[in-house]
């Protein structure tokens, strides 16, 4: 599992030598997350600047606690609503990034699969199969991210162990929520469309997953370094995706076998 785990960290690397030999390429790819960056960045300094009154909001309980007490858990409280955000954010930047610059992001993919050699043919669907599609995933996946999030919260109340707990727990879920998204477009064009097929595949390989998904998720909650880790990710996501449909795939049967029967 830990030469796994770093074979899954590795993929980065292999990333950024295939999208970095295409400079335009990348300079394209990280356009969106520019966008998004500036966009998530500003909420994110909203909640900042916001979270005494959005934390006396939810604690009017503590009103009547000696000052000490009533402090602690209104500093836990913030704290977990804060890194719990920061969560989302993560998760929902990816998604909006990767639904803005869907064809930039699917031509990164596409070059990452011709450098390795061969590549899958386009599947045949129409487009308003593929966003109304992408759309439901988004939604689902969002969806889901923030159930974590508001769970993540009472967790982070609890003095010093539960920010260690909470810390690990949403690295592990951010990076395989990541994982799930960037291997999209590379299943895509392997006939694999549902998220239930995707997280089937991911299961496989579970630890080369977290290897990739735990560093890029702790490199996306950097704003400014998100810009330059997006495109990357992207291409060691489809590197990612080739590895476990190819793993995936059934042996072939043994000719000598198939003879002495």
């Amino acid at each position: 599992m830990i030469s796994e785990f770093f074979a899954g960290v590795g993929l980065l690397g292999r990333g950024a030598r295939v999208i970095l030999r295409r400079p335009r390429l990348f300079l394209l790819g990280a356009l969106p997350a520019v966008l998004t960056t500036i966009l998530f960045l500003a909420l994110l300094i909203t909640l900042l600047v916001r979270i005494d009154e959005i934390v006396g909001w939810l604690t009017p309980f503590a009103d009547g606690w000696a000052a000490g007490w009533a402090t602690t858990i209104r500093i836990l409280i913030g704290v977990a609503i804060v890194a719990g955000s920061i969560l989302l954010m993560v998760i929902s930047f990816s998604v909006l990034t990767l639904a803005i610059g869907a064809p930039l992001y699917d031509k990164i993919s596409e070059a990452v699969d011709e450098a390795e050699g061969a590549p899958p043919p386009q599947p045949e669907q129409t487009l308003g199969s593929e966003v109304a599609r992408a759309v439901r995933q988004a939604i689902g996946v969002i969806l889901l991210s923030l159930g974590f999030a508001l769970l993540m919260i009472p967790v982070g109340t609890i003095p010093v162990i539960g920010q260690v707990a909470g810390a690990i727990l949403s690295a592990i879920f951010g990076g395989w929520i990541l994982a799930l998204e960037l291997i999209g477009s590379a299943c895509e064009r392997r006939g694999i469309f549902t998220l239930g097929e995707r997280r089937a595949l991911l299961r496989t390989q579970r630890a080369k997953v977290l290897g990739l998904g735990i560093p890029t998720f702790l490199l996306l909650a950097v704003p400014v370094l998100a810009i330059i880790v997006f495109p990357i990710a992207t291409a060691a996501g489809t590197l990612l995706a080739r590895d476990l449909t190819a793993d995936s795939r059934p042996t072939p049967p043994d000719p000598t076998t198939n003879a002495a029967v």
